[in-house]
């Protein structure tokens, strides 16, 4: 069996959320002056690689302890996605369906290409990498629910599209401008009434907000060796690995393939 690392590098370098805390790093034990050496980290839980529990959006939902360990290692697929990805684009039902079964139950893991811009990928860009990646269809709630899914995961910063998050909604001018243009580049793509029905306010974080009621959570900024050939459209087990965080709304967790 080979294992494959499908998680990104966490360090002080990695883009953070907007107006959340960054990943603060530094050593409080030296080996030269303490006969060790020993780090402390400041951070919020939404940074590199990691899960959302329920907890997130729902007041008394499901902790990082409390999910089951089979849902966290399980037999499930990568798709690849990327023929279809460009900036702002949108995954659906229908393109996941036709390049590999997903069967009730299963992790499932979308590689959008998207991992590539991220701080340590092939072509980092930060604001491409935030501010346009792809995210999710209205379509694809339902479509989780109806596959019993309970943990699934993308290779970018959200799986909420730019435009139901704060990037697309209100990080405008008291933020450099970001949301405006956002806006502006989605309303050329999409066409402003094609917009308002893709996104209307009502579906503001729907992945967050529609899901995680019925304890379907998610994976983001995901990458490593997820563009390895042999894992794309493969049916494989797949874990993804928190620490054992009591009471924890999300977790950093290393996710992993096992290969044949």
């Amino acid at each position: 069996m080979k294992l494959y690392d499908l998680s990104q590098p966490l360090n002080e370098e990695v883009s953070f959320w907007p107006y959340y805390p960054p990943f603060e790093c530094k050593y409080f034990k030296r080996k030269s002056e303490h006969g060790v050496n020993a780090q402390y980290i400041q951070t919020s839980n939404h940074i590199g690689t990691h899960i959302d529990a329920p907890r997130h959006f729902v007041t008394n939902g499901m902790t990082i302890d409390q999910i089951p360990l089979d849902w966290l290692c399980r037999e499930g697929v990568i798709v690849d996605l990327r023929d279809e990805m460009d900036d702002f684009a949108i995954y659906t039902p229908e393109m996941i369906e036709k390049r590999v079964e997903v069967r009730e139950g299963d992790m499932l893991v979308l590689h959008t290409g998207w991992s590539q811009y991220a701080q340590f990928g092939e072509r980092a860009d930060e604001e491409k990498y935030i501010h346009r990646h792809p995210g999710a269809h209205p379509s694809m709630v339902d479509w989780l629910l109806k596959k019993k899914i309970k943990i699934w995961g993308v290779d970018a910063v959200s799986t909420d599209h730019p435009m139901n998050l704060p990037i697309g909604r209100f990080l405008g001018a008291g933020s450099f401008g970001h949301c405006d243009r956002v806006r502006a580049a989605c309303e050329a793509k999409f066409g402003k009434e094609e917009l308002a029905k893709l996104f209307p306010e009502k579906d503001y974080q729907l992945t967050h907000n529609a899901l995680f009621p019925h304890n379907c959570m998610h994976m983001e900024n995901l990458g490593g060796e997820i563009d390895k050939p042999e894992l794309q459209n493969q049916r494989l087990t797949i874990g993804c690995f928190p620490w054992k965080f009591k009471g924890g709304e999300a977790a950093f967790c290393r996710t992993v393939a096992f290969g044949k």
